[in-house]
């Protein structure tokens, strides 16, 4: 079920998103949520061969797995 959703931009974001919307000859509301997807799926996941690569890089496993344990014995500062 669609779900609506309230966003408040400022008058220059919208004159882009008005123009980004009508060049590609889309609703504003869905260039915003197309816009939105692409982001994310570009920025949030990657391909199954990305992640082969980077399963395969032994020395950024080895370097994950020894802050793993780091964290688990505590050896972590919180830097703000």
């Amino acid at each position: 079920m669609a779900k609506t959703i309230t966003l408040r931009v400022d008058d220059d974001t919208y004159t882009v998103l008005k123009s980004a919307a009508e060049a590609e000859k889309r609703t504003i509301s869905n260039f915003i949520e197309y816009a939105a997807i692409s982001h994310v799926k570009e920025e949030a996941f990657v391909s199954n061969d990305e992640m082969n690569e980077i399963l395969e890089n032994k020395q950024l496993i080895s370097s994950i797995n020894r802050a793993k344990e780091d964290i688990k014995k505590g050896r972590y500062k919180i830097v703000k």
